[in-house]
């Protein structure tokens, strides 16, 4: 009984965290108008005075190690490398090439399918939902108000689309957070996530191309060749990355081919180029900050029980595998739903869903794609997430309108508890 009390106490900065940012956000009315960081900071604060190790500078040391681990720290290092992948990309035009290049190849007779292919493709080349959507909501409102199409329904298909690639980018921030946390390479974990979602996408394809929705034509410009060479840095990123070759190298390697072929092709030039690199690592500030400070506060949980507590009380009526990935899936999905960010909501549960892993015998390849899948899911039906947020913005239909039609982010939550139910004979690892 004293045990179970102390690990329940050790638990409650995560309380703290999620109800200073969940009803300060409603309060505000505004899910981002309190800074997960500042929700982060407080409960950092709280747990440095409640934790069980005797003074606080002792609590500070512990909270400094959580928060600078190797393991942490290895995933700060992609996140800064993937940032100015990213942007330097965007500044040479990449992602505008990109963009044509996947509506260039579109028949108007099968605009619905193509754009979820373009869009899958795009998303999976540039890591990001927020980016994807960015980048094509506009083309695809224009072209629903052109053609007479229900212009919700178009935007879902690119908010559906985008979801692909955040799923399984190896530059995307919910990969490199679902790898690390669980322990696990990436091209593992693709192979294992795109036999998991590979059925949804699939059956979302042919909802699209038999949809019949879309009459008229659609007019694209001609590509030229520099426009397509552009894209090689995205391919050389996905190649390297399905090699099997480091992350941080493979990041490494689109960074210097996007300065070979934008510095070299003049579509950049040399300054701006090294400037977006700068802002691109910036651009990460956020998300390095809370990374550290769920590293730390989640070492101090664990110093004081409260991880080992919360596994027993999730899994004390669970006695197999399959209950091990439901307890990994309703973790993920609590967290995203209180978050609104599927990264930080795999950040918050990764060490607790690696040890539920572990203890059931679950393939850290298998726990990394669930815990993914399920936050991809959560956020891409989330009505105050950024993805739907941004979508209705720049399309002018609300979040509730487009919700009914996002097939994808539904099919893929399917199949993860399909795949729980029916697929219990995963892999055993229970060393990762």
């Amino acid at each position: 009984m004293k045990s179970s009390k102390k690990g329940l106490v050790a638990l409650t900065p995560l309380m703290v965290m999620l109800v200073v940012f969940g009803v300060g956000s409603l309060i505000a009315g505004d899910f981002y108008r309190i800074p997960i960081s500042l929700a982060f900071l407080v409960a950092t604060i709280y747990a440095l005075f409640i934790a069980p190790e005797k003074g606080l500078t002792k609590n500070i040391e512990k909270f400094s190690q959580g928060a600078g681990s190797p393991r942490i720290l290895y995933m700060i290092w992609i996140f800064i490398l993937a940032g100015a992948f990213a942007t330097s990309a965007k500044a040479m035009g990449a992602v505008d090439a990109t963009v044509d290049l996947a509506l260039q190849a579109v028949p108007s007779r099968l605009l619905p399918a193509g754009i979820f292919f373009a869009t899958c493709f795009i998303s999976m080349s540039i890591g990001t939902s927020v980016g994807t959507i960015v980048a094509l909501t506009p083309v695809v409102t224009g072209l629903a108000t052109e053609l007479g199409v229900d212009v919700a329904w178009m935007v879902a298909i690119v908010v559906g689309g985008a979801f692909f690639g955040d799923n399984l980018s190896f530059i995307s921030d919910t990969t490199i957070a679902a790898t690390q946390t669980q322990g696990c390479a990436m091209k593992d974990k693709f192979r294992t996530n795109i036999r998991l979602v590979a059925p949804a996408a699939l059956i979302v394809l042919l909802i699209y191309l038999f949809s019949g929705n879309v009459v008229g034509e659609v007019n694209n410009s001609a590509l030229t060749l520099v426009d397509t060479i552009k894209v090689l840095p995205y391919i050389v990123v996905i190649a390297l990355a399905l090699a099997g070759v480091n992350v941080l190298i493979v990041l490494t390697c689109g960074i210097v081919a996007t300065a070979l072929i934008g510095v070299g092709m003049g579509t950049v030039e040399f300054f701006d180029f090294t400037a977006s690199l700068g802002e691109g690592m910036c651009s990460m500030g956020e998300l390095i900050i809370v990374t550290m400070l769920a590293g730390g506060l989640l070492e101090l949980v664990k110093v004081g029980g409260g991880l080992d507590y919360l596994i027993r009380l999730i899994t004390r009526n669970i006695n197999n595998r399959r209950g091990g990935e439901g307890a990994i899936v309703l973790l993920t999905t609590l967290s995203n739903v209180c978050t609104a960010n599927n990264t930080i909501a795999i950040l918050t549960i990764g060490d607790i869903a690696r040890n539920i892993a572990q203890k059931f015998g679950i393939s850290a390849k298998r726990s990394a794609s669930l815990i993914d899948t399920a936050s991809c899911f959560v956020q891409g039906i989330l009505p105050y997430g950024a993805q739907l947020l941004m979508a209705s913005g720049l399309s002018g239909v609300s979040p509730l309108e487009i919700i009914p039609h996002l097939y994808y982010p539904m099919l893929i939550g399917l199949m993860a508890v399909i795949s729980i139910i029916f697929n219990p004979k995963q892999q055993i690892h229970t060393k990762n």
